[in-house]
């Protein structure tokens, strides 16, 4: 237990910020959790509680067998707070766990209050203090415009981005060899780079008439609709011609099939998205396509037929950091050289979704913590889900480290690939998956003093 109550600075109520207080709480810290409700909202936000579930009211999926389910179970054997406050809010909901929003930031609330190691301070932070206390910031995807304009005078404007575009992403065997084939542009580079995708002129139009008749997700009332034009969604460049997507993301030109002489109308190409090669994104193909939209339209190319997707496109609002640049191995800011004693969790780093934030708060709570106990840092293992989650922010995960760095759900393409058994089917791997990452992660846990 550190020594005379060493004071930490929490700055946002929500999923990370609430359970990174917890978490430190619990260790001995006397914490203050700043949080700009009731005084200023984000516009998402309808409530002045913390832990508020701005869209859906899901964790998603509670099977281990799911990757969203296994991080859930991780967390709980943590000691997640926020999974204990899901548990008592939950609702009846198949195969996900699901809360009564109220009941759940309730629970929440009681537990910050309640706690002899939290002050809850209910005021807006302006700019990072930057005062040399421990500072987490967990201000989420919607962080108010002043302190987002310092975090980027800090950082550097170009790592902080503020509207988030990016493509789906499929599994690897999930795609149809007798429609693919590997190759580079006019083969440079690695030949194995990319995954091709080709179509017929006849299976190209198709494919252009479902994507412009496709249901397209609505922007939200805050969400102003500022497309860059180096990062347009398919389905703008399809409205401005026929055949502006071939001149585009599916431009045929020095992507023939070596194994054939037709020469294809269009090519989409499929890039590694992982360094297990068990992941490919779908290059330039950002949409707000609504997911249905997505599995239908794909599909329609004869590569993608069966794809399964990792994650879906998806273009909207978002503020982000390019953590891999802007933080160390434990999510601290560099800013001019130097360590700024300033930590960030959650959503700002480049996780997706309410679990991930919340597993993020989790984890960095525990990474501070080895820091000034004076600790080695350890990272979870690999093969768990909280582990793959990490080397996401580190951009370890990357195919190719130069590739931009793109918020994610997690995933099972960010761990380790589990070798198939003759006869075994998807889920029967995954759950072997399962197994062993939740016996990495509590030879992890044994191995610390912290719980």
């Amino acid at each position: 237990m550190p020594e005379l109550r060493q004071k930490i600075r929490v700055i946002g109520g929500g999923l990370a910020g609430c359970e990174a207080a917890l978490a430190l709480a619990d260790r001995g810290y006397d914490v203050t959790l700043f949080e700009m409700k009731p005084h200023r909202r984000t516009p998402a936000q309808v409530s002045d509680r913390l832990a508020e579930l701005v869209c859906s009211n899901s964790f998603r999926s509670n099977h281990v067998t799911n990757a969203v389910g296994l991080i859930k179970e991780e967390m709980r054997r943590l000691g997640s707070h926020i999974m204990d406050a899901a548990q008592v809010a939950k609702v009846p909901a198949g195969d996900a766990l699901a809360v009564d929003r109220d009941l759940f930031a309730q629970a929440v609330e009681d537990k910050i209050r309640d706690h002899s190691g939290i002050t809850l301070s209910q005021e807006e932070v302006l700019a990072l203090p930057l005062d040399g206390l421990p500072t987490v910031v967990a201000t989420g995807p919607l962080t108010a415009p002043s302190l987002a304009e310092d975090i980027a005078r800090h950082c550097g404007k170009d790592r902080l981005a503020f509207y988030d575009a990016i493509a789906p992403i499929i599994e690897a065997d999930s795609v149809d060899m007798n429609h693919a084939y590997f190759k580079s542009r006019w083969d440079k580079g690695d030949g194995a780079d990319y995954l091709n995708c080709p179509m017929s002129q006849e299976e190209y139009l198709t494919f252009l008439s479902a994507l412009r008749e496709a249901d397209q997700a609505a922007a939200k009332e805050f969400e102003e609709l500022h497309y860059f034009e180096g990062c347009l969604p398919l389905e703008v460049m399809a409205a401005r011609g026929d055949q502006t997507l071939c001149f585009g993301p599916f431009k045929p030109v020095g992507l023939h099939n070596p194994n054939s002489d037709e020469k294809p109308h269009a090519v989409l190409q499929l890039r590694k998205e992982n360094i297990h090669g068990t992941a490919y994104n779908l290059v330039g193909c950002q949409t707000r396509l609504k997911q249905p939209a997505q599995k239908k339209v794909f599909g329609l190319i004869p590569a993608l037929k069966e794809a399964r997707f990792l994650r879906y496109g998806a273009i909207h609002r978002n503020t982000y950091l390019d953590a891999p640049e802007v933080l160390t191995d434990r999510f601290e800011l560099v800013t001019g050289g130097e360590k700024s004693n300033t930590y960030f969790a959650g959503q700002i780093t480049g996780v997706e979704g309410y679990v991930e934030s919340t597993a993020c708060g989790l984890l960095l709570a525990l990474m501070l913590h080895e820091e000034l106990s004076g600790k080695p840092l350890a990272p979870p293992p690999e093969a768990c889900a909280l582990g793959g989650l990490y080397r996401h922010v580190r951009g370890t995960l990357r195919a190719d480290p130069s590739q931009k760095y793109e918020p994610s759900n997690v995933t099972w393409a960010m761990m380790p690939p589990v070798k198939k058994r003759r006869g075994e089917g998807k889920k029967e791997r995954r759950a072997r998956a399962a197994e062993k990452a939740l016996a990495a992660l509590l030879d992890w846990k044994s191995s610390r003093s912290d719980f």
